[in-house]
């Protein structure tokens, strides 16, 4: 883990645990919530520390984290939460400000989720062969359970299909690459600017609704492969439909356990009647974060490969 940012916004009281923390390295939730107990969350496991959140820890984190200027942070803390520099994300909680039947700022705020961001470059190479055909991308969604690397996964394959991939098994050139990116995650852009290595050909909409987004890059980017995490809801099921019909390729991922969540749920009905997919990669965390439990083939509704 880069500690660098992260250990930039702490307090020193928190900052000094840290480092005396072991694994650091495999660090995935830093949580911070007045008059409670440190967690952290190593790998899979979780730590309670002794030490007692306090309120100038969270008023810390909030200056560091904003540069002394939370108030120029608004459109990021409504949406519950602020990108920082190299990346990593820190949710926010307290009280919201409600204006027009939508929240217009969290003040008073009592527990930071800081979230690490990491890339795994090249942990995509052993499924590109299932995903290109030829020098085309095949339209695929990565199913996953929470927490199982799916972002990381695609953020990866995102940045092979930019840059373009000649390995032993699999030849690409290099694609114009569009993520829409709902909720900073794939890109982990800050300022608008993407922290994380996407490829030379990517464009990233940070903080853009799918829907919305996927129309707004088809329109103005001409990419010829969205990226995007976690569809779920009928108007980007709608946008991907319009996306596919402009000749644009999809990367998606969804929450699940297997390719029979996507057909016991109504809402992508229409993405399989269309035959809009053409690869499921289906991920399993039972025994490590990012594990590939089978490749499935919706036309010839078959596993390619399985572990």
């Amino acid at each position: 883990m880069n500690t660098k940012e992260i250990f930039y916004i702490l307090p020193q009281s928190i900052r000094r645990i840290l480092e005396y923390t072991k694994n650091l390295e495999k660090m995935q939730e830093i949580r911070i919530k007045v008059n409670k107990p440190l967690q952290l969350y190593i790998g899979n496991e979780e730590f309670i520390k002794e030490y007692i959140v306090t309120e100038e820890d969270i008023k810390t984190v909030l200056q560091r984290m904003s540069n002394y200027s939370i108030y120029a942070f608004e459109e990021d803390i409504k949406n519950g939460f602020i990108t920082i520099k190299g990346g990593h994300r820190v949710g926010i909680c307290g009280t919201c400000v409600i204006d027009n039947n939508r929240v217009k700022t969290i003040k008073n705020v009592a527990s930071l989720n800081i979230r690490i961001c990491r890339e795994v470059i090249d942990c995509s190479n052993k499924i590109m062969p299932y995903i290109v055909e030829g020098n085309r991308v095949l339209n695929t969604i990565i199913i996953s359970p929470p927490k199982c690397g799916k972002t990381t996964l695609i953020r990866d394959i995102a940045r092979n299909l930019s840059d373009g991939i000649k390995t032993g098994y699999t030849e690409v050139s290099g694609k114009k690459i569009c993520i829409i990116d709902e909720r900073s995650e794939i890109g982990g852009c800050s300022n608008g600017i993407p922290q994380m290595n996407v490829g030379i050909r990517t464009d990233v909409l940070d903080s853009c609704l799918k829907s919305e987004g996927i129309m707004m890059a088809v329109r103005s980017m001409a990419p010829d492969v969205i990226v995007c995490d976690e569809i779920g809801t009928y108007k980007d099921i709608e946008s991907i439909l319009v996306a596919m019909n402009s000749g644009v390729n999809l990367i998606t991922t969804i929450h699940g356990f297997g390719v029979e969540d996507l057909y016991n749920r109504a809402v992508f009905k229409d993405i399989l009647d269309n035959d809009v997919f053409q690869r499921a990669v289906i991920l399993n965390a039972s025994k490590e974060v990012g594990r590939v439990e089978y490749i499935y083939d919706f036309n010839e509704k078959e596993k390619l490969w399985r572990r």
